[in-house]
């Protein structure tokens, strides 16, 4: 369940009816893998935004509402959310959730030295979780410190006319030490777009559980 928390504090909607809930993604896996931990029929709704398709996961259930709210999500969160009430066992199922709403999985090469050795390639990684609360993403920095000690530095992006949004950074190392948690259960419920990026960039490294 700290999964689909996740997953509808980024790409979530709780209705001012206090009743209904929907999941917005452009990732039709996304939704049916929400809708199935929930134990829901798989039913959504599709709208063409743009030239992609998205998809609306929509259902009334006042009971995992109020649910919702006691752990720290509220009706229109985006610039408001804060802390999300969740026991350290369940973390890094909650942060998957994150990552997979509104979150990054980031591999590059970098070549540092090109004039002395111009054959010589570096690959990073990094990963980067989004919002638009400034609130929710230094409590997320804070409780990743305490639980994990891996420090991440926050940047943010203005644009004008557009509310100031927020990037909670993790270089390579620290990227690899909680993608490690938070894949460390191969069946638990993930967006296997995002996953396969680290399982391919682990695969090359060797830096899965052990490795760098």
């Amino acid at each position: 369940m700290a999964y689909v928390v996740g997953l509808i504090a980024t790409d979530g909607c709780l209705s001012k009816d206090m009743r209904h809930i929907t999941l917005t993604s452009g990732d039709l896996q996304l939704v049916e893998t929400y809708l199935a931990t929930l134990g829901r029929p798989i039913r959504y709704r599709t709208d063409l935004r743009g030239k992609a398709p998205v998809y609306d996961a929509i259902f009334s259930d006042v009971e995992l509402f109020d649910w919702l709210l006691s752990v720290g999500l509220q009706p229109r969160k985006s610039l408001v959310l804060g802390a999300i009430d969740v026991p350290d066992p369940h973390l890094a199922s909650l942060v998957r959730g994150l990552l997979d709403g509104d979150g990054t999985i980031s591999v590059f090469t970098h070549a540092p030295t090109r004039r002395r050795y111009p054959n010589y390639l570096y690959e990073r990684l990094g990963i980067t979780f989004n919002s638009a609360s400034s609130s929710h993403i230094e409590w997320l920095r804070s409780r990743l410190l305490a639980a994990y000690g891996v420090r991440g530095s926050i940047q943010m992006w203005r644009k004008e006319g557009r509310h100031d949004q927020y990037k909670l950074r993790y270089a390579k190392y620290a990227s690899i030490f909680l993608l490690n948690r938070l894949y460390h259960d191969a069946g638990a419920p993930r967006l296997e777009r995002k996953w396969r990026i680290w399982s391919d960039f682990a695969a090359r490294t060797g830096c899965a559980e052990g490795g760098i």
